[in-house]
């Protein structure tokens, strides 16, 4: 089992939902997907929180076996990010960002942390994404995430960072605005060529897709009855698959695709409360159990054609 470096914000988020709201909730994607990295693997977090961050929300972290001694602590404010959702519950409104201390956010990686062979660079700046991977030392494995945002403004930035990743998270939006393709299938192969070899594309609701070297893999989602909050979902997601395969160490299509599982797996947990209150409680009984369920559920019988 290897170690996980984990790299985006820590925040506190302000959340309204069709079943309810929430203020200054446990939030930020260095958080979602650190708590789902740690059900396989142990992580090394990497983020800034503002004097206000409470001393409790710390400890939660450090109880699941996060590793903060690269989370820094500043004077100001922790990043706080208010939204709403409504029917759709794919469609996040943001009512209010405050940066806080993240507008200055400078990491540094220090000791045997550069040495961590598992990085997940979370959707931030890609100048962060670039200067981390900079201090690292030959990382055997890194997955990158990014958001329209940054493919928008800074482009020719993230197709730097990109050409240094081994794998890359992206949804439909974010990957025919990386390629120019309007088909799925050509956009994959398209991204392939700008450099990570393995592509995943989050498809939200209906599970993720996995685009090796001449191969793919379709996962679907795990079917509930209610979602109360998606956000933080596809970090949940990401975490979740990069702890998996730290687990095992290995970078074969088979482990690829399990760990595509344990991401929708874990994130079916994460949309079903409030911020990261329903990952926080996971153990692993409970994903087993889960697990079950989903292999009945999505086993494709032989047909007589």
């Amino acid at each position: 089992m290897s170690e996980v470096l984990i790299i985006g914000s820590v925040a506190y988020d302000g959340l309204k939902t069709p079943y309810g709201s929430k203020d200054r909730v446990l939030g930020g994607a260095a958080t979602y997907s650190s708590l789902a990295a740690s059900l396989f693997a142990p992580v090394k977090m990497v983020g800034v929180v503002g004097d206000d961050f409470k001393d409790s929300d710390l400890a939660l972290l450090r109880s699941h076996g996060i590793n903060t001694d690269l989370v820094t602590r500043e004077k100001g404010k922790t990043f706080y990010w208010k939204g709403y959702y409504e029917n759709d519950m794919a469609v996040a409104h943001t009512m209010k960002i405050d940066l806080g201390v993240f507008e200055k956010f400078d990491p540094r990686i220090t000791g045997r942390s550069r040495q961590v062979p598992f990085v997940f660079l979370a959707a931030i700046h890609p100048e962060l994404q670039m200067k981390v991977l900079q201090q690292m030392t030959k990382p055997q494995f890194v997955v990158l995430d990014t958001r329209d945002l940054w493919i928008n403004i800074t482009k020719p930035m993230l197709l730097k960072v990109l050409r240094k990743t081994d794998l890359v998270v992206v949804n439909d939006q974010e990957i025919r605005l990386l390629t120019g393709e309007v088909h799925l299938m050509k956009g994959a192969r398209a991204l392939q060529k700008m450099g990570p070899k393995t592509v995943i594309v989050k498809k939200g609701e209906h599970g993720a897709m996995l685009f090796g070297p001449g191969w793919t893999f379709l996962s679907p989602a795990v079917p509930l009855d209610y979602v109360v909050d998606p956000t933080g979902a596809g970090d949940t997601f990401a975490g979740a698959f990069i702890g998996y395969v730290a687990k095992y160490g290995q970078l074969t299509p088979e482990v690829l695709k399990q760990a595509v599982i344990a991401g929708n797996l874990v994130a079916s947990y994460t949309v079903q409360g409030f911020g990261t209150k329903t990952i926080a409680a996971l153990n692993k009984a409970k994903l087993k159990k889960r697990a079950v369920e989903y292999h009945r559920f999505a086993s494709i019988p032989k047909i007589r054609i």
